[in-house]
């Protein structure tokens, strides 16, 4: 193409992933500084950054040390190699982990305190506390431990992924230093254990708590009678669990999931965390027994294993966290309402968490029990527990309905739940299918077969996120009823392809991946770039979780040199460069941040003022585009489309409150108000403002 862009050399124009994700992650550790927020929440996005970083060793980091192990050294855009970005990595996270216990130890922990939220060492409680401690930990706890013994004659303990450990030093008549390991059982007891109340009456208002390798480490004499304990020393693995599932017949996924969860937490290890105050030899023992180098430890403050955090979550203190809120529903949608009647007279959006999912649900139960509908499809990503969705479709079954369910049992974290819905389904006659073979299926839609007076008519529910009725409180995502004829000979297609092995090349409405995503995207790119300079005024507007894909990037850079204005709103990795000359200058990306997940994608071409808007499940990343079924929707409305970009687009891209503006180097700014402008936090109007794109489409 004759206005490819000739890329420079320095700055290098992309930014490196994993980088670029540690700086999203930092800003989840700023809301946990923030004081604006109520204390339990900051203490919830302290949980949620390490719960993220977790999951960063576990599948980013993995992959990094193998392909470093493995001699690989072919470096991506960025041209980083995985030893150099390993290195940089640990670079990146000091001191991003000195802040975290900074912000705990020192801000939110004598705050709790003074809010009656007492989390002390057993050592400093007064003596009634103590004694009533050693009789729970004696009758409850005791039983359970397993202290293992590591010498000549016991090899040393197996580790299991994200357990939490002590590294226990006694030292026998003889002066004779011994090393054990105690796990600490997280599973079967809370992390922080409530000291029980003199009058055992529970008061979540004066609670006292303490950590429970605490209260093990406080009783060891118990364990080892007649030994010196020395010292103990919290410590946790995290390891490799990033594993491959490669099989040929869908009939033998299920039994291969399920091998590879309990492979898991055998994984290689990538990450040692060991209490700061860990004796240097015990160190040396555990790196040499198991097999990691010093990038790979990581010598932390108090407590070890920060995600357990949440529990303080279950404390019965409102006033400590964010108020509850309304969530609307369309009028067309109450409860009441025949929902198949609304959705043949107009499209429907919801914006979750401020629409309500029940829609969605009374959708799948209303079809359950409607005597014209013949089928129901659905793909399940991530379902949840307790999954009213699951529930309907079984329902439907039990009522002689044809039900199709593609559930994904490679959703990374999610297998054991979705594997125990793939049996209950199967139990309840449903089809149940596991995936497609070599891909990820990813997209989120539900496909409703109606018999009418004038003929078969399929009505399509449309998303940006899971049908997951927990996290669509707590994650922002689009959804769209339609019973569109394009769109529904789509949907009928898609899914014959991922139950049976149809395979289609083009379809009209939808933007399919792996099959038309990427170049879909390129070409209205391009498009944008020929009418902007005939006509001027080109604007793109794409709001997702992440922009990796070279193609795209590149294609995003000429259309900036071009002169096309284009607003990225981006929550977490963006390896474009913004606002470098002759590259970028007309490229902003922003971030928001705040109390809910941002988490819908959004595609906007302003197409000479035949505004085009794409919804849908996926980011402009290789593995969306390539490695996944995903599907982008378009939205045809004239008044959904108003509202998205004149109510919800534009109420974001103002947010002066939670939104960064990030610069060239791959930092972020929080946007500040200018002089005389009022704040604007987005979410914040939002949930001030429900329904207000329905009025704005009216």
């Amino acid at each position: 193409m004759t206005d490819a862009l000739p890329l420079p050399d320095s700055p290098v124009p992309y930014i490196n992933r994993e980088l670029s994700w540690i700086r999203f992650n930092h800003h989840v550790l700023e809301e946990a500084m923030d004081e604006r927020h109520p204390l339990l929440e900051r203490v919830k996005f302290l949980s949620i950054f390490a719960n993220n970083l977790d999951e960063f060793f576990m599948i980013r980091v993995s992959g990094l040390q193998r392909q470093a192990a493995q001699g690989f050294l072919k470096a991506p855009p960025d041209g980083m190699t995985p030893s150099e970005q390993l290195v940089a990595i640990e670079k990146a996270l000091v001191p991003e982990l000195s802040l975290q216990y900074d912000c705990w130890n020192r801000e939110i922990l004598p705050r709790l305190a003074s809010a009656g939220i007492f989390i002390s060492p057993c050592r400093d409680l007064d003596p009634r506390q103590k004694e009533a401690l050693k009789t729970y930990f004696v009758e409850e706890i005791f039983p359970v431990l397993i202290p293992l013994a590591f010498d000549s004659a016991h090899p040393f303990p197996f580790i299991s992924n994200l357990s939490l450990n002590l590294a226990i030093i006694v030292r026998d008549q003889n002066k004779k230093e011994l090393f054990a390991r105690i796990k600490v059982p997280t599973g079967l007891f809370p992390r922080l254990i409530r000291v029980p109340a003199p009058d055992g009456v529970r008061d979540d208002k004066n609670v006292h708590l303490v950590y429970l390798e605490d209260l093990i480490a406080a009783h060891l004499d118990l364990l080892f009678p007649g030994l010196e304990v020395v010292g103990a020393y919290p410590f946790r693995i995290t390891r490799d669990a990033d594993l491959d599932i490669e099989v040929d017949e869908a009939s033998d996924l299920l039994t291969t999931v399920e091998e590879i969860m309990e492979q898991r937490a055998r994984g290689t290890p990538v990450r040692i965390e060991v209490d700061s105050t860990m004796h240097e030899n015990t160190v040396q023992m555990l790196e040499k027994k198991l097999g990691i180098g010093p990038q790979m430890l990581y010598r932390i403050g108090y407590p070890v294993g920060m995600a357990d955090l949440m529990e303080l979550l279950s404390l019965d203190r409102p006033e400590l966290k964010d108020p509850p809120f309304q969530q609307s529903v369309p009028p067309e949608l109450a409860e009441e309402k025949d929902m198949f009647s609304a959705i043949r007279k107009k499209d429907i959006l919801l914006f979750h968490p401020y629409d309500s999912f029940t829609p969605v649900i009374n959708f799948i139960r209303q079809a359950a029990h409607d005597p014209d509908v013949l089928a129901i499809k659905i793909t399940l990503y991530r379902v949840g527990s307790n999954s009213p969705i699951v529930k309907a479709l079984m329902e439907a079954r039990e009522n002689g309905k044809a039900v199709a369910a593609l559930i994904e049992l490679k959703a990374r974290f999610d297998e054991e739940n979705n594997i125990g819905w793939a049996r209950a389904l199967e139990r309840a006659g449903v089809h149940v299918v596991y995936g497609v073979v070599g891909l990820k299926v990813h997209a989120k839609l539900c496909m409703v077969v109606r018999r009418e007076k004038d003929g078969i008519r399929r009505y399509m529910h449309l998303g940006t996120g899971n049908y997951n009725a927990t996290t669509s409180r707590i994650y922002t995502d689009f959804g769209m009823f339609t019973c569109d004829r394009d769109i529904g000979y789509d949907a009928a297609n898609l899914f014959n392809f991922l139950t049976g092995y149809a395979r289609f090349d083009q379809y009209r409405k939808l933007v399919v991946a792996p099959v038309t995503l990427r170049s879909s995207m390129i070409s209205r790119i391009d498009r944008e770039i020929a009418i902007h300079k005939k006509e001027g005024g080109g604007h793109l507007i794409f709001k997702m979780n992440a922009l990796v894909d070279l193609e795209c990037i590149t294609a995003l850079y000429r259309a900036s040199r071009a002169g096309v204005k284009i607003d990225l709103q981006i929550r977490g990795i963006c390896c474009l460069r913004p606002g470098i000359k002759g590259m970028s200058e007309n490229i902003t990306v922003s971030a928001i941040v705040g109390r809910f997940l941002e988490h819908a994608r959004l595609y906007y071409f302003r197409n000479g003022g035949k505004d085009e808007v794409l919804l849908g499940s996926a980011d402009l990343m290789p593995r969306n585009i390539d490695r996944r079924v995903e599907v982008l929707f378009p939205v045809t409305d004239p008044a959904i489309k108003k509202a998205l970009l004149t109510t919800i687009l534009a109420t974001e891209l103002a947010d002066n409150q939670q939104l960064r503006l990030m610069s060239g180097d791959g930092s972020y700014a929080r946007r500040l108000p200018k002089q005389g402008e009022p704040p604007v936090d987005s979410q914040a109007w939002f949930l001030a403002h429900p329904g207000s794109w329905y009025h704005a489409a009216k």
